[in-house]
C-alpha cells in the first residue's frame, strides 16, 4: 500500500486512493494535525558516533564507488567537449558553453563524503531501533494535543513545525534531533494510516516544496530531502519517493476537471509559496506539468510580522535599547535556534515595565502560547475589523489590539515576494493560464486573491480545499504510481 503524506510546516496530512476512492486519514477527529510534537522526555542520544570496523570498511567502499563515479562522470564530459568540437561555429562555442567544467575531488574529500554518509545511515539505524524498542516514545504528543501539554507546564520538548528548519546548516547533534523528530512524526503518520487501512504501510510519496527554506541555497534542499528519506526509512518506510507539492495539487484539480486547460497551480503554505503549470483535466491519469517555482516564504512569515509590529511593542521593541533581533527570535517559535537564543539571553535590565514582560515570555510555553495567539488573530482579521488579544499570561491585564491595517501592514512583505514570483512565472510562460487554481492555507486571505487577479486579470480563480488540496493529489500521485507498476 502507497499513500500520499502532505508533511508540511503548519499542518500535516495523509491519505490514499483505495478501488477508485480517495481516503484521507483521520488523525483524532481532523484529517489533518498541526505539524507539532510533544516528547515527555529526551530523545534517544545520537551523538555517540564511534567508527567500528564494520563502519571503516564501508567508508573505504564508498569512496571507491564516489572515485569510480567522478572519473565516469569526468570522461563523459570529456567526450562531450570531444564531440563540441566538431560541430561548426556558432553551435559549437554554445554547446561547449552548456557543459560545466568538472571539478577533481580529492580523495579526501571524497572519504569525507563518504564518512557523512556512513553516520548519515547509521543515526537513521539507531533512530528506527529506538522507535522499535523505545517504548517511552510512545508517549509523544502531536498536534494541538502537544502544544496544549507544552503550555500547561508539562515537562519535556515541544518542536514546532520541523520542516522550517530542514534546510539550515546545522550542527550534528542539531541534525539528529531534527532526524528524531521528523521520524517521530512520519512513524505516527504511517501508523495511524495502518490502522485505518487495515494493512501494512511501507511505501509513501511525500510532498516537498520547490525550494525548502534554506541558509545554503541548493545544498539547503539536498539536506532537507536526505533527512526526510533517513527519517522515512526509520519510520518503518520501505520505499519513498517525493512529488513537489504543486504538481501533486494538480493530480487532484486533474480528477475533478472534464475538459483540457493551463492552470497555474498556487499553492500557499505556512512556510513556502510555490507554483506549477499543467495542463490539467481531460483524459489521461496524471496532469502534464511545465514548469514550477517556488520561494521559501509563507503564513509563518506573515505571523512573525504581525507579531512584530503589534505585540512586541508590548514588550519594548521601539521603546527600550533592545536589539529588535531579540524580538525576532521570541517571535520564531518554529526556528529552535532563534528560540534557544532568546531563552539565554537575561532582560533584567530593560526598563520596567519590559524587562519583566521578557522574562515571562521566556517561561516554558509562553512563546508558543502567544505564537498560537497572534496565528489566530490573523485568521480571524481576514473578516473582522479588529481583535483584541488577551495576554493574562504574561502579565495581568495586559491586551494587543490588533486592526486591519496592522495586518495589511505585516503582509506586505510577503505579498511583495508572491507578486516578484508571479511576475516571473508570467514572463516565462508562453501564454497565460486560462485558470488560476488556489490552495494551501494562506489562499484563504482576501489580499492574496486580489493580488493573483492583478497579475492575470483573464484567468478564472478557481479556491481549492485550501488545507487539503496537496495531499489529494498525493494520494491520486500514489495510486497513479500503483498503477504505472502494475
Amino acid at each position: 500500500m502507497r499513500i500520499g503524506i502532505d508533511f508540511g510546516t503548519s499542518y500535516s496530512a495523509a491519505g490514499a486512493v483505495i478501488e477508485g476512492k480517495l481516503q484521507l486519514i483521520q488523525f483524532g477527529a481532523d484529517q489533518q494535525f498541526r505539524t507539532t510534537v510533544f516528547f515527555p522526555q529526551r530523545l534517544p542520544d545520537l551523538s555517540e558516533f564511534e567508527l567500528t570496523d564494520a563502519l571503516q570498511d564501508e567508508i573505504q567502499k564508498l569512496t571507491g564507488e564516489f572515485r569510480r563515479d567522478q572519473s565516469k562522470r569526468h570522461a563523459e564530459l570529456r567526450a562531450r567537449r570531444e564531440e563540441a568540437m566538431r560541430r561548426p561555429e556558432p553551435q559549437r562555442t554554445h554547446e561547449l558553453s552548456m557543459i560545466p567544467s568538472p571539478r577533481v575531488r580529492t580523495d579526501l574529500e571524497l572519504e569525507r563524503d563518504a564518512r557523512a554518509l556512513v553516520r548519515r545511515r547509521w543515526a537513521a539505524e539507531e533512530m528506527r531501533k529506538a522507535m522499535l524498542e523505545g517504548a517511552d516514545l510512545q508517549q509523544a504528543l502531536y498536534g494541538e494535543e502537544a502544544v496544549d501539554a507544552f503550555i500547561e507546564g508539562s515537562a519535556g520538548q515541544l518542536v514546532v513545525s520541523p520542516k522550517s528548519m530542514l534546510g539550515y546548516r546545522l550542527e550534528a547533534r542539531a541534525r539528529d534531533t531534527l532526524l528524531g523528530i521528523a521520524t517521530q512524526l512520519l512513524r505516527h503518520i504511517r501508523l495511524t494510516a495502518s490502522a485505518q487501512l487495515g494493512c501494512d504501510v511501507r511505501a509513501a510519496i511525500l510532498g516537498r516544496p520547490v525550494r525548502f527554506r534554506s541558509s545554503m541555497k541548493e545544498a539547503g534542499g539536498v539536506q532537507a530531502l536526505e533527512i526526510l528519506t533517513d527519517a522515512s526509512y526509520a519510520a518503518g518506510f520501505d520505499e519513498v519517493e517525493f512529488l513537489e507539492e504543486p504538481a501533486a495539487a494538480a493530480y487532484g484539480y486533474h480528477q475533478g476537471s472534464e475538459r483540457p486547460r493551463r492552470t497555474l497551480i498556487l499553492d500557499i503554505g505556512g512556510g513556502t509559496t510555490d507554483m506549477a503549470v499543467a495542463d490539467v483535466g481531460g483524459p489521461g491519469a496524471a496532469p502534464i506539468v511545465h514548469g514550477s517555482w517556488g520561494e521559501p516564504v509563507g503564513g509563518t512569515d506573515v505571523d512573525i510580522e504581525l507579531s512584530m509590529r503589534s505585540v512586541m511593542p508590548l514588550f519594548g521593541k521601539g521603546v527600550t535599547d533592545t536589539p529588535v533581533h531579540r524580538f525576532y527570535e521570541a517571535s520564531a517559535v518554529q526556528d529552535l535556534q532563534r528560540q534557544a537564543k532568546f531563552r539565554e539571553t537575561s532582560f533584567e535590565h530593560v526598563v520596567a515595565p519590559y524587562g519583566h514582560r521578557l522574562e515571562t515570555l521566556k517561561e516554558a510555553g509562553h512563546a508558543v502560547r502567544l505564537n498560537r495567539a497572534v496565528e489566530r488573530a490573523k485568521i480571524r482579521l481576514s473578516e473582522a475589523s479588529n481583535v483584541t488579544l488577551g495576554l493574562d499570561f504574561i502579565e495581568a491585564g495586559l491586551l494587543a489590539h490588533i486592526d486591519a491595517q496592522r495586518l495589511s501592514d505585516a503582509a506586505t512583505p510577503f505579498l511583495f515576494q508572491l507578486r516578484s514570483l508571479m511576475e516571473r512565472a508570467r514572463a516565462e510562460l508562453n501564454a497565460p493560464p486560462e485558470t488560476v487554481y488556489l490552495t494551501g492555507g494562506m489562499s484563504r486571505s482576501p489580499y492574496v486573491p486580489l493580488l493573483v487577479k492583478e497579475i492575470f486579470p483573464d484567468a478564472e480563480l478557481v479556491a481549492g480545499n485550501a488545507s487539503l488540496g496537496v495531499v489529494t493529489g498525493l494520494a491520486h500521485a500514489a495510486a497513479s504510481h500503483r498503477s504505472d507498476q502494475k
